[in-house]
């Protein structure tokens, strides 16, 4: 055979071959792990914003395959899920469930990388629920765990958070931090604190630390113009002393005897060689609220520390006083008067401060019980009526009668009989009522309504006095005619209380008899046993040629207080004669131990006096 021949069959054989079917070989088996399973399971899951769905597949994966392929794939998964959840909670408003979820997964592997937006949503759920300590606590911790990048938007979650931190806790970060990273921030957010609360001394301390210790802060420039703003603050005269008093008009009298005081009070200080001297400026406000509020920005512009005054256009002086950061100290009753903010303060006392001290010895040294209140029908009478009643209330006391007096009356007859039930007559069917006694023997009645109504008119009723004291209210020459006509009415062996009104001579002359024992409050006592009134009234009564009253000896101590306080070397701004009236403590002055409250309302203990013969004396209490 050829080769071409062979050649040819060898091409048709292999052909034949190739179109020649396949043998078919079973396919290979593929293993599928069920832990890729669960795990894709889970993925969906997340995928799908299922996240508590997810982190039970995810949880689950990691019990089943401990040492699985996706053991650290399923780790992290966890976290970011336990995130989500978190997130959610937050959004929906659950920041206490939040927290204690969040709470629960810190320390534990699952927090793994995402630590940092744990503690950001720990911090940012304190927050919302207004504990900005915690919340600053929590940033800090992701602060420190945070890279460079990160970094920045917790520094300002921390700025702002520290915004509502107190004083203290700042301070007690700044002991524990040092001078680490949010240290910087904290210390300026504590310099401004102390400058909104205008603490000048404290913020411009903690500022100019805070500039030594970070010069290069974002912040150190702030810093500084702060500092230059509170130094601003503290251009006025530091011992120059405004005085807003009624020279003239309707109230002249009070302002000029104020006015006695308080030059007595500068006079006496001055003797005792502190330099420099303090300086009065005095500005008469006619009793005009628009003149008084003037007064004050004229004080202002002449850079005085602080004002005394006025005493009866006391709210307009208080606003302008309030506007211009001015401590004022007012002698008023103006109610509310310190509410209208922190630079404005009260000395004087009140009507509340004179019902309390009246009431408490009454019922809690007296024994007394029950009261009755015989008041004139204007608003002193009616101020004074309703704080009694609701005094003696307070300490379990009863008032059994209560009537007004038109105060254009002399006669006070009327409001007594009603008081003690005598004002409204018998009715006329009850006075002829006729009584049958009918004769055993005879059965006849026998009609003895004659000889019964011949003894009621031999029968004067009488009063009925159920208290064991009666409360007026009212000036001297009113309560000297009421209370001999009390007596009229048979309302005897009663205690007689009254205001600070009662504090005065022509009320024993006019009613001397009648109202001995009688108790009345007041702020000042010139016979007082007191070494520290015994001097200022003698010193008074050579100066002056007369015996001081309650205005002088107040505007006195105002004086003194005020002068002793900006003589002080660490007293340095306004503010800080502010501050120093707030925590002034028991201020011995003629007037007895004074202090200021939180709101610079007068706390004060008043004295209480008795009418003995001609004369006044002071009770213990």
């Amino acid at each position: 055979m050829s080769l071409k021949n062979t050649i040819i069959i060898l091409i048709i054989a292999f052909f034949f071959a190739a179109c020649a079917p396949k043998l078919l070989q079973p396919p290979r088996p593929v293993y599928v792990d069920p832990g890729d399973i669960l795990f894709a399971q889970a993925e969906e899951l997340f995928q799908a914003k299922l996240y508590e769905k997810a982190l039970a597949k995810y949880t689950e994966y990691l019990s089943l395959f401990p040492k699985g392929r996706l053991t650290d794939a399923a780790l992290m998964k966890t976290g970011a899920a336990w995130i989500e959840i978190l997130v959610v909670l937050y959004n929906e408003g659950k920041y206490n469930e939040a927290i204690k979820q969040a709470n629960d997964i810190i320390g534990s592997k699952v927090a793994g990388i995402n630590i940092v937006r744990t503690y950001i949503l720990l911090g940012d759920a304190h927050f919302a629920i207004g504990s900005p300590k915690d919340a600053v606590n929590f940033y800090i911790l992701a602060l420190n765990k945070a890279k460079d990048p990160a970094k920045e938007p917790i520094i300002a979650k921390i700025n702002e958070a520290a915004g509502q931190l107190g004083t203290a806790d700042i301070i007690s970060f700044l002991t524990q931090l040092k001078d680490e990273l949010p240290a910087g921030y904290l210390m300026y957010r504590l310099g401004q604190n102390n400058a909104e609360k205008e603490e000048y001394d404290d913020a411009e301390k903690i500022l100019s630390q805070f500039i030594e210790r970070f010069p290069g802060h974002e912040n150190a420039l702030k810093a500084q113009r702060l500092i230059e703003e509170i130094r601003k603050k503290g251009v006025y005269s530091k011992y120059t002393i405004g005085c807003l008093l009624p020279l003239s008009g309707p109230y002249e009298s009070f302002g000029r005897r104020a006015l006695k005081g308080i030059e007595l009070a500068m006079n006496q200080f001055c003797s005792q060689g502190i330099q420099p001297a303090v300086k009065l400026i005095i500005k008469d406000t006619e009793s005009d609220a628009d003149k008084a509020a003037a007064a004050v920005k004229e004080l202002f512009d002449e850079h005085v520390a602080a004002i005394i005054g006025p005493i009866f256009t006391a709210e307009s002086a208080a606003l302008a006083a309030q506007d211009k950061s001015i401590p004022i100290i007012t002698i008023t009753q103006k109610n509310n008067i310190t509410d209208i903010g922190d630079y404005v303060f009260r000395n004087f006392f009140t009507p509340m401060m004179q019902v309390h001290a009246l009431v408490s010895y009454v019922i809690e040294e007296l024994g007394l019980g029950s009261f009755a209140i015989l008041y004139p029908d204007d608003n002193y009478g009616t101020t004074f009526m309703n704080l009694f009643w609701d005094e003696v209330t307070a300490y379990g006391g009863k008032v059994v009668g209560v009537e007004s007096y038109n105060v254009e009356h002399t006669d006070f007859a009327d409001p007594i009989k009603k008081l003690v039930g005598l004002y409204y007559e018998v009715p006329e069917d009850l006075k002829t009522m006729d009584i049958l006694i009918e004769d055993e023997e005879t059965g006849k009645a026998d009609d003895i309504s004659k000889d019964a109504e011949e003894n009621k008119e031999k029968q004067e009723p009488e009063a009925i006095v159920d208290f064991d004291a009666v409360f007026i209210p009212d000036a001297p020459e009113r309560a000297g005619l009421i209370i001999p006509q009390l007596a009229f009415y048979d309302v005897k062996d009663v205690y007689l209380l009254g205001t600070n009104l009662w504090h005065c001579d022509s009320l024993i002359k006019m009613a001397r008899r009648y109202v001995q024992s009688a108790i009345m409050p007041d702020v000042f006592f010139a016979e007082s046993s007191s070494k520290q009134v015994t001097d200022f009234v003698a010193v008074f009564e050579q100066t002056f040629k007369e015996k001081p009253e309650f205005i002088e000896a107040v505007a006195y101590d105002s004086a003194m207080i005020l002068f002793q306080i900006v003589s002080r070397p660490d007293i340095r701004y306004r503010s800080s004669i502010k501050t120093a009236l707030i925590n002034l403590n028991n201020f011995q002055g003629v007037t007895g131990l004074t202090s200021f409250d939180s709101n610079g309302e007068i706390k004060k203990r008043l004295y209480l006096l008795r009418i003995k013969g001609k004369k006044f004396v002071e009770l213990e209490y």
